[in-house]
């Protein structure tokens, strides 16, 4: 058997890193410096963005470290027509909630595998989401239980936490909600000799 590669995580998501850790997958974390702005052209697909930022990412760090497996991974939140960013504050991520009461949203999250500065594999999976009419009261109380934390997240949710409650029902893999469409990435890193075949 030949060594495993070292594997990168250029990301900085807690739930990607826990998601890997989960799965018992041997990796370091090197943020990537990417300008995320710079790909959200106006009318772009918000599934394309998801997997060229995942790409972005993974090149990015694979410059700088040529020798390691990088994987990138990003989201997209698209909704009511338009691509939905991080919410800038906790006002923001309430009014957008409240938005959202109701209504469904697709969340696409896209990964990217690069080495030597080349994409080696890429891909994007997606989740189709739809919240419950949840009350005023619940929002209030979701907002002060999960605070700040909800401004790291496009959609302003935690489904692994209590963001569970704001939803009545979600169509497709919850890896993808978390974050990193999880079965073609171990599929990939097991290819790449990461992980055992």
């Amino acid at each position: 058997m030949t060594e495993a590669k070292t594997l990168i995580l250029a990301s900085k998501s807690a739930a990607r890193r826990a998601l890997l850790t989960g799965a018992g997958v041997p990796f370091t974390v090197q943020v990537a410096d990417v300008d995320e702005d710079a790909l959200k052209t106006p009318g772009v697909d918000p599934a394309s963005l998801a997997e060229d930022l995942a790409r972005a990412k993974a090149l990015a760090v694979s410059a700088q470290r040529p020798e390691a497996l990088v994987l990138g991974a990003d989201q997209t939140l698209a909704f009511d027509g338009g691509l939905v960013s991080k919410a800038p504050d906790l006002e923001a991520a309430r009014a957008r909630l409240v938005a959202m009461r109701g209504r469904s949203h697709q969340l696409h999250s896209g990964a990217a595998l690069a080495l030597g500065g080349q994409i080696l594999w890429s891909g994007v999976d997606t989740v189709q989401m739809r919240m419950r009419d949840y009350s005023n009261a619940f929002l209030d109380a979701y907002l002060a239980a999960e605070g700040s934390e909800l401004l790291a997240c496009v959609g302003s949710y935690r489904l692994e936490g209590m963001g569970s409650q704001l939803f009545a029902e979600v169509e497709g893999d919850y890896f993808t909600v978390l974050g990193l469409p999880l079965w073609p990435v171990l599929d990939q890193l097991r290819k790449a000799g990461v992980i055992l075949s």
